[in-house]
Order: structure tokens, then C-alpha cells, then sequence
């Protein structure tokens, strides 16, 4: 199959838009001035069903849809393509718009970002002491978007929005002196569109000596689910898997974090070979997604998933929430319901399927797990507790938040039982110099 990229400027040239209604299109043209819109031709000849689009979760993953919006932001825009706006007056009201929909944490550069030899080192994000995550420049975009996605900014082509690294020497030279980090993840936009040879020179740097310390490389992704030929017949397939194999032969872990968001991403001959391919030159496939109102909200489609995940020899292993940005209020879940899904879908699966976590939000104090909700001290409260944290003394000690059925992420919660903070914010409070409700929490693999 060849591939073939469909934006805001060609969709209307696939086959199914085309007999679709003109205000279906129109609205689609819309939202893309706002947020990034890419599907490809794996995606609408392999994933969609056109007779049922409007109801399609593959087409609501990655073709815009109104709803996305929040209606005064369409009508501004709708209004003003009407009226005819000049297109340098329409692109800087649609550029108001995107930082209404914060997008990107106020902090999370500055909190994140190491710094090294005097300077901050761009491109990279040392959060938690084991593991740091790389963006490497010629991967920072993907073969096809999600319309959910939390680093949309990277695509949104505004100035300063993307986050990435154009240079590994220093990057190298950083990890050289950090011993405690035991992983590396590449990230983006999506690693696996560079070319092998490009990707082969980050990753083979970290086989040579001095980098013993570094047991396990990671590569977040979602070509399995977007584009598999990526593993089968792009023309440096093989080249990519022998990059794989090369890895394990030098003694480290490979693992590909990927990202599925619904069973129907699984199905196709192409993933399973795919994945087949993969696990046989060594590496490990731990999957990954959000919990996603209109695409995966339901217990059954989360059991359904971890089960052919298992089955194809993958390893469940996130729920997330979805983060506050871009398009969230067409995708949010309560804490509450995300909680309930995940307990019952866990409950439909055997053992080897329960690896997976969540729900889990991964905030700027850290990866906070929703434990459950609970009766003490005659209160109803969400019982909570850290993954990951930026300090290793929070993990795993229980904290509890008021209940509260609309709750969707950390900064919507209080202490329960008449406590004013949180037992970690103060902490957290001074070494970010930011206000817990003010703080926004930047979400990573």
C-alpha cells in the first residue's frame, strides 16, 4: 500500500469526503485553522467505516468534527471565513484562539527542561530521575494526527510551540553524567516517521561505552496502529529492523510504547503481521491510550482491547486521562466514570491482561493513580496515590481528595477531611513556584 498524507488542503479529494455533505466539509475546514488535521490513506481505506462515519471512532480520532470546538471559538472562525476576512487578520484570530486552548502547560518547560553546561538543553525532558525523554527535530510530526492529541502544539506551526532537539552531542554528553537514568524515550510527534538511518544515529550512540547505564530505550508511537507498513514495506523497513535487532544484541531492552485508542486498530492483517515482525527482532510492545469520550468510553471496548493486545503478545500498561488542552471537552471523562470503566473492563480480563494501570493522570507533581473512590470518616472521597513522582518519597502513599462527580483532573480535586493541602504540595508548590490550581499538568509516555 502507498502511503498518502490527507490534510486540510487535499481531504477533499478522497473518495468518501467527497459525497459527503458540504457543511460537513466546510466545518471540517474550520476546525483545522485551529487544530492539526492528518489522516492517511491506511486510515480511510483500512480503519473507517464510511457508512457509518458520523458514528466511526477511527474517523473521530483523526477527521475534525464541530463538536471539537467550543461554539463561540466555530462561530468566530465561521463568521469570519463568511465575511472574508483577509487571511492574515483570519489566521491571527485563529492564533488568539489556539492559546485559549492552552496549549502548552504554563511551567512544564521550565520544570521539565534540564539544564546542562549553563544552558537548558532543548529537546529534552528530564522529569523523573530514571528516565528522560528526547524529541528529536526530524520526528516531530506523525503519520497521521489525533484529533485528542496533548503536544497538538507541535503541529499547530505557531512560533515557539514545538518542543525539539536538533543536536544529540549534548544530549549524549548530558547522559553521560546522569547515572541514575536507566531509560531513554524517544518521542514527538512520532519517532518512527524519520528515515532508519537518521533514527539509527540517535539510538546507536547510546550502544557505545559510557552509556552502560542505560538498560532500556524506548520509542513512543503510533505507527503500528497508523501506518504498519512502516515495520513491513517501506523501502528501510528491513533497515528498521535490523536496527532492532542490533539493539537487543548489545544487551538493551528495546520496548515500543504503542498507542492504541480502540480494538478496531488491531484488526487488520497488516498490525498483526506488523507486530509479529516486531516481537521477532526483540522487541518488547507495551500499549498504551487515554480514556476517550465518543472513541473508547466504554469498559467493554477497553476489555475487548487489552484481549487482542494479549493475544498478539502485547503488554497493557496505561489508561490515561485525557489532558486539559486542545479539543477536551469533546473527549473528557470524570475521574469517576474512568474509574468505573477501568474497574470493570480490569475485571473482565484474565491476569496476563492486568498489567495494565489506570486511570492515571500524569500531572506536573507526577503520574497520580485513581486508586478507587471510598467511605472514610464518613466522607466519600477518590483515594489516590503516585506512580511516579517528582520526588521519590511520594510514591505510593495514599492521599484522598473530596469526591466530586465532575472531577476530571488533579486540579479539579480538594483534600479531603477538612486538610487545606495535599500532603506533597507544599513541596511541590515551592520547587515550581507555582500554585497547585494554577499549575497545568503535562501529560508523557
Amino acid at each position: 500500500m502507498e502511503y498518502k498524507a490527507y490534510t486540510a488542503r487535499n481531504f477533499r479529494s478522497i473518495p468518501q469526503i467527497m459525497v459527503l455533505p458540504e457543511a460537513i466539509k466546510k466545518e471540517m475546514e474550520i476546525i483545522a485553522r485551529v487544530l492539526p488535521f492528518k489522516s492517511n490513506s491506511y486510515v480511510v481505506e483500512k480503519l473507517i467505516n464510511w457508512d457509518n462515519y458520523l458514528d466511526d471512532p477511527i474517523f473521530k480520532l483523526t477527521f475534525p468534527v464541530r463538536e471539537m470546538l467550543p461554539a463561540n471559538h466555530f462561530s468566530q472562525i465561521e463568521n469570519s471565513v463568511n465575511a472574508s476576512m483577509p487571511e492574515a487578520e483570519l489566521q491571527q484570530l485563529c492564533n488568539g484562539i489556539k492559546m485559549e486552548l492552552n496549549p502548552h502547560p504554563a511551567g512544564q518547560l521550565e520544570m521539565n527542561m534540564p539544564v546542562f553546561d549553563g544552558k537548558k538543553l532543548e529537546g529534552v525532558q528530564h522529569k523523573y530521575k530514571e528516565t528522560v525523554l528526547f524529541f528529536p527535530s526530524q520526528g516531530q510530526t506523525c503519520h497521521a494526527y489525533c484529533t485528542f492529541c496533548f503536544r497538538w502544539p507541535q503541529f499547530s506551526g505557531m512560533e515557539g510551540m514545538k518542543i525539539s532537539a536538533s543536536h544529540s552531542d549534548e544530549f549524549g554528553n548530558y547522559l553521560k553524567q546522569q547515572k541514575e537514568v536507566t531509560n531513554v524515550l524517544f518521542t514527538g510527534g512520532d519517532p518512527l516517521v524519520m528515515k532508519t538511518s537518521v533514527l539509527a544515529r540517535y539510538i546507536e550512540k547510546l550502544l557505545e561505552p559510557g552509556f552502560e547505564h542505560i538498560h532500556t530505550i524506548r520509542i513512543g508511537s503510533k505507527a503500528l496502529a497508523y501506518w504498519p507498513y512502516r515495520f513491513l514495506t517501506d523501502n528501510d523497513s528491513e533497515e528498521l529492523i535490523s536496527l532492532f535487532r542490533k539493539v537487543a544484541s548489545a544487551g538493551k531492552q528495546l520496548t515500543l510504547m504503542a498507542h492504541f485508542n480502540h480494538p478496531v486498530e488491531l484488526s487488520t492483517k497488516a498490525v498483526k503481521h506488523a507486530i509479529r515482525v516486531v516481537r521477532a527482532s526483540g522487541v518488547e510492545i507495551r500499549t498504551q491510550s487515554p480514556i476517550l469520550k465518543n472513541i473508547n468510553d466504554s469498559a467493554k471496548i477497553w476489555a475487548k482491547m487489552w484481549r487482542t493486545q494479549v493475544s498478539l503478545g502485547c503488554s497493557p500498561y496505561y489508561m490515561f486521562m485525557a489532558r486539559d488542552t486542545g479539543a477536551k471537552q469533546y473527549f473528557d471523562v470524570s475521574l469517576d466514570r474512568a474509574y468505573e470503566i477501568f474497574r470493570e473492563a480490569y475485571s473482565k480480563v484474565s491476569g496476563v491482561a492486568r498489567t495494565a494501570r489506570g486511570p492515571v493522570m500524569s500531572a506536573a507533581p507526577g503520574k497520580v493513580h485513581i486508586v478507587g473512590v471510598s467511605e472514610a470518616a464518613g466522607q466519600r472521597v477518590f483515594v489516590l496515590q503516585f506512580i511516579q513522582a517528582r520526588k521519590i518519597d511520594w510514591v505510593k502513599r495514599p492521599f484522598f481528595a473530596k469526591y466530586d462527580p465532575d472531577a476530571s483532573w488533579l486540579s479539579d480535586l480538594e483534600p479531603a477531611f477538612g486538610d487545606e493541602k495535599f500532603f506533597w504540595q507544599d513541596e511541590f508548590e515551592a520547587m515550581s513556584h507555582l500554585n497547585l490550581k494554577n499549575a497545568i499538568f503535562q501529560e508523557e509516555e
